[in-house]
């Protein structure tokens, strides 16, 4: 009888395996349930509670606050505790607080509730593509890797425009918390099927360090990505008002986040040998040069067709970056750092969205989209810069394994 649990002595290599697609539905349901309410939640506030935009951007970005001082804990907890237990307890949370949403009858309640649901969303985003990880036979894991990030990155991308179509079609917010609701609550039972090999836990774990919650071998890296976040924050949260203000399009958004999601999903395709290959930094480098090109079409030209082919551009951009920039950090950590490894990147990644969002909400207000887009296009520069003059050189003077790396 099968049970889906590699061992030592199984020599299937099957990158498709059942726990490997459970974990990518969870991550998958995971994310879709959390961003199909994103784009309207400051709709909903502003017509349940009549608050002004101010209050509104502070209740929101309790969620990011509470998901980044969560994440480098959470590493340590699941380097250092049974992984699928700490996964299914934080996807518990994370599903049951759905609830929440429909049952805060004041403001300050619902600033709660999306302060508290950043928790365990922090928490789970580290577990589950830590066991993604486990489950995966070694010999595909930089493969799968790449084939993971891109189920959160669709659930990113289409989440939002599915969650504005059923809102225009039923103006019922309700119906959107229920079906956010059932969604993580497919997701949690998704996960909760998952079966790990067998982990050998340390008797005689390391010392406590900083190492142990971030990983410190990987800094320059994090600065790297940290940078790379910082433009995604601009342009991901005010491409929609650009698009509607100043290119006077009221459909566009759904068509960019579209042609965002194909631009990724084809670079995963067309990328997964590369990383099966051990090809990082030349996976990582055509990303952040096809990215920056989009930033600076986005930024130079104020048309239509440029607003759309960016998105493809910084898409597939993105689509090798991040998966191949994900497998050099756990490749610079060991065995017992994996979960430490996605938390450190995880939260460069959020620290640099966040700084993003509010440099790029500053720039738009006093200096207008063109000065706040070009200083995009300006750090993603420097961000390429960095990679091709110092972190190439950086991860490959540190990865522990010895592969087959350009």
């Amino acid at each position: 009888m099968t049970t889906g649990i590699r061992t030592d002595n199984d020599a299937d290599t099957q990158l498709w395996n059942a726990n490997y697609m459970r974990a990518m539905a969870g991550n998958f349901l995971l994310f879709f349930s959390f961003y199909l309410l994103t784009p309207l939640l400051p709709i909903y506030l502003d017509a349940q509670f009549n608050a002004d935009k101010d209050l509104i951007g502070i209740v929101l970005s309790g969620y990011v606050i509470a998901a980044l001082l969560i994440r480098p804990f959470s590493g340590f907890i699941v380097d250092t505790f049974n992984r699928k237990k700490v996964l299914v307890i934080c996807f518990f949370f994370f599903f049951i607080l759905f609830w929440g949403y429909i049952g805060a009858g004041t403001m300050l309640m619902f600033a709660i509730v999306r302060t508290l649901h950043g928790l365990p969303f922090g928490a789970v985003t580290v577990a589950n593509s830590t066991v993604a990880m486990d489950v995966l036979p070694s010999e595909r894991r930089n493969e799968g890797i790449g084939y993971y990030g891109l189920s959160n990155n669709l659930a990113m991308a289409f989440a939002p425009t599915v969650g504005i179509y059923i809102y225009s079609a039923t103006d019922n917010f309700e119906m959107l918390f229920w079906i956010a609701f059932v969604l993580a609550l497919i997701g949690f039972y998704s996960v909760s099927r998952i079966k790990l090999p067998y982990r050998h836990v340390m008797r005689n774990k390391p010392k406590m360090s900083l190492d142990r919650f971030f990983l410190t071998r990987a800094w320059l890296m994090a600065v790297n990505i940290a940078m790379f976040g910082m433009c995604w924050g601009v342009m991901s949260n005010y491409v929609a008002i650009y698009g509607k203000e100043q290119l006077e399009m009221t459909n566009g958004t759904g068509i960019f986040f579209m042609l965002l999601s194909f631009g990724l999903f084809a670079s995963r395709l067309q990328g997964a040998k590369a990383l099966r290959l051990g090809k990082l930094t030349a996976n990582c480098a055509e990303g952040v040069t096809l990215s920056l090109a989009g930033y600076i079409l986005f930024a130079a030209v104020e048309q239509p067709w440029a607003y759309f082919l960016s998105a493809i551009l910084i898409g597939l951009g993105n689509g090798h970056m991040y998966p191949a920039m994900l497998t050099m950090f756990v490749k610079v950590a060991r065995h017992d750092q994996r979960g430490t490894a996605n938390s450190s990147i995880l939260t460069a990644w959020d620290c640099g969205m966040g700084i993003g969002i509010l440099a790029g909400g500053m720039l738009v207000e006093y200096a207008g989209y063109s000065a706040a887009f070009w200083s995009t296009a300006i750090m993603q520069g420097a961000g390429t810069a960095l990679f091709f003059l110092f972190t190439k050189r950086f991860f490959l003077e540190r990865q522990i394994y010895d592969e087959e790396d350009d």
